[in-house]
């Protein structure tokens, strides 16, 4: 198949992990007989120094045409919050834009790591969950406004956005073990009173024979962590989900691991680790590009439909990590690490 992707690698680490994910993407596309034009685009950071704003428009241009996004990571101090445009903005309008309102987050432990978190081993066995977060609604999008003696961040969801979301995670869990927690704080807030009557409205009505829990978000952080092979999809709003699933990447142990893919009612998507640009180590060869590369395997599987090929990514990354491939983040103690380049060299290496 020919498919356009754009390649927005970001700052700090971003261009380094996504430098392994392109030749991965490169690689399927040799071995399975795919022609991928890929389009390097700048964001965050890089295009504020380049152009003055976070997604410039030819930026945002290549994207809309593409029929998938890769995205490293954006940020750093030196666009820190007393800079008058910052690279967070331009993640924002780009989700906006692209119209990805839900951003998985796939959580499985691979065997290999079980000793590599600071979580007890036997906890962590059976982890394969999924979180499914509203990505373009509430707090982060909402009404802001600051006084000299005030700030204010409106928080707002409509019946609609709580509808098309439940509905993702309906479907996911559909083929999974059939089983939604849901995550608000309807004991406080009313934006997550509104969550929980839709959601169960819509679970009721819509996904016969899945079950659905309700579960307030300070609860679930302790539960996240006490007994996490209870949860199978969880569905949340989109700030509870930024914090949740940082959280959640301790059981898989280390961010570095982690891919997302935000996905919207077409096949184009926005795929990304869910680290950020760690801007202590740019430069420095050593960041992890697995949550990077599972990312692509994200992205032939959801926008380009190729299950085969990203079946075949992620068993490369298992079988490098059962090699004993590890980068620094996530070696026990005493054992060898890998650089960036080498960890792609080792996965490029299982794949064949």
């Amino acid at each position: 198949m020919k498919a356009k992707i754009a390649v927005i690698a970001g700052d700090g680490i971003g261009p380094e992990v996504v430098a392994e994910g392109v030749r991965v993407l490169t690689r399927v596309g040799r071995k399975f007989g795919h022609e991928f034009s890929l389009e390097a685009a700048p964001f965050g950071g890089a295009a504020i120094d380049l152009a003055g704003d976070p997604l410039p428009k030819h930026t945002l241009d290549a994207c809309l045409a593409a029929d998938a996004v890769l995205l490293g990571a954006i940020g750093g101090p030196k666009w820190g919050p007393s800079s008058p445009v910052r690279p967070e903005q331009g993640l924002l309008r780009i989700r906006r834009e692209l119209g990805v309102y839900a951003n998985l987050r796939p959580i499985k432990l691979l065997p290999a790591l079980r000793d590599s978190s600071a979580i007890k081993p036997e906890i962590l066995d059976g982890v394969d969950l999924v979180f499914v977060r509203e990505l373009t609604g509430g707090i982060y999008f909402g009404e802001k406004s600051r006084t000299a003696t005030q700030a204010t961040d409106v928080c707002t969801y409509t019946v609609a956005e709580v509808e098309r979301i439940t509905r993702v995670a309906g479907r996911l869990a559909q083929a999974r073990r059939r089983k939604i927690v849901s995550i608000d704080k309807s004991n406080v807030l009313e934006t997550s009173r509104l969550w929980r009557e839709v959601a169960e409205r819509v679970v009721k009505s819509e996904f016969p024979g899945v079950s659905l829990e309700h579960m307030l978000v300070d609860s679930a952080a302790m539960h996240l962590i006490r007994r996490p092979t209870d949860f199978d999809v969880i569905v949340t709003e989109n700030m509870f989900g930024d914090i949740l699933t940082d959280e959640g990447a301790m059981l898989a142990s280390s961010l570095g691991v982690l891919p997302s893919a935000s996905l919207g009612d077409g096949r184009r998507g926005l795929y990304e680790p869910i680290h950020g640009s760690a801007p202590d180590i740019a430069g420095k060869g050593i960041a992890n590009p697995v949550g990077t590369i599972l990312s692509v395997a994200l992205l032939l599987r959801h926008s380009l439909g190729l299950g085969t090929e990203a079946a075949a990514v992620e068993a490369a990354v298992t079988a490098a990590i059962d090699a004993g491939a590890r980068t620094a983040d996530i070696a026990e103690k005493g054992r060898s690490v890998l650089g960036t380049t080498a960890m792609g060299d080792a996965i490029l290496a299982a794949m064949g």
